[in-house]
């Protein structure tokens, strides 16, 4: 069998495939169908200083080959992860990136100081969350409060630092490259493109939120392209994310620039993908006598 162990920010993944922020929650349910030590790391659901109850329903709807949420970062905060949720998590032989979210730069720096003292492994910052001190605009679309929502974080924690990049900006490489000047380990990508449906009966949008993220299948070939710019364009690990739902797109994704893959919408139509994607990764390697995944991270061949 192939080596599947990657290596980000120096943290060790007996495999490179994670369960995405928001679709896998703290795992406990997931833990009822498989064990959890067969996934290389897990992103919890997003997290923030205090508890959220989220947005009002209907907030999921369909799309063609994908979804689209807005259920709002609901989550028990912080202090709940850190004395019911982590405990357990930590018990288990995977790698825990804490996702955490805020409404200001210094209250996603408070959210990173209170895992500081905790074995959590890596941090995952959210930067499409919507700062009110800036009138909404999410920190993630520009690079001047990207950087800033970084240094505030990076000053606060030692842990291996992962910024999460918005899609909904224009160049999702100049993002990476600030963040990664503010101090940034690592960054992962993409989190999902905002989109819309409407009820043509009511005239209403179907989200409660009018407008919502969307993920699947459909924006695989967007993550591929962002994947490979951001790779090209940052020294720090890339991890990719963005309708994977398979060992193939996982190997595309990581032959693009990825050090490891998050997994997302396909886990709500297949419960058993994330495991499934591995075993799929596994058999395309043997097949091709490939000996290490790690062989294959940045191989990709473009055309002159």
């Amino acid at each position: 069998m192939a080596d599947l162990s990657v290596k980000v920010c120096g943290v060790d993944f007996k495999n490179p495939i994670i369960p995405a922020s928001g679709v896998f929650g703290y795992g406990r349910e997931y833990e009822e169908l498989f064990p959890l030590d067969k996934l290389g790391g897990i992103a919890t659901k997003g997290t923030t200083l205090h508890l959220r109850t989220g947005n009002l329903a209907p907030r999921i709807a369909e799309t063609p080959s994908g979804m689209l949420n807005s259920v709002g970062l609901q989550n028990p905060g912080i202090d709940h992860f850190i004395n019911t949720e982590l405990p357990y998590l930590l018990t288990k032989d995977l790698v825990v990136l804490a996702n955490i979210a805020g409404s200001t730069p210094d209250e996603c720096a408070e959210v990173a100081a209170k895992l500081e003292d905790t074995d959590v492994h890596m941090i995952e910052l959210n930067i499409s969350c919507p700062n009110v001190k800036q009138g909404g605009a999410a920190f993630g679309t520009s690079c001047e409060m990207a950087a800033e929502v970084t240094r505030k974080v990076r000053a606060a924690t030692k842990k291996p630092l992962v910024v999460k990049l918005s899609p909904n900006v224009t160049s999702i490489a100049d993002i990476a490259k600030s963040v990664e000047a503010a101090g940034a380990d690592a960054v992962s990508l993409i989190n999902t493109l905002l989109g819309m449906r409407i009820d043509i009966n009511t005239g209403r949008p179907i989200l409660r939120n009018n407008v919502g993220g969307m993920s699947g299948p459909a924006v695989f070939p967007i993550a591929v392209r962002m994947v490979w710019q951001v790779a090209n364009a940052v020294n720090i690990p890339v991890i990719g994310m963005g309708g994977v739902s398979s060992g193939r797109d996982a190997i595309e994704l990581m032959m693009a620039g990825a050090s490891a893959v998050q997994v997302g919408a396909a886990i709500f139509t297949d419960p058993y993908a994330p495991v499934r994607i591995v075993e799929e990764m596994n058999d395309w390697l043997d097949s091709k006598g490939i000996a290490s995944v790690n062989d294959i991270i940045g191989t990709v061949k473009p055309w002159a």
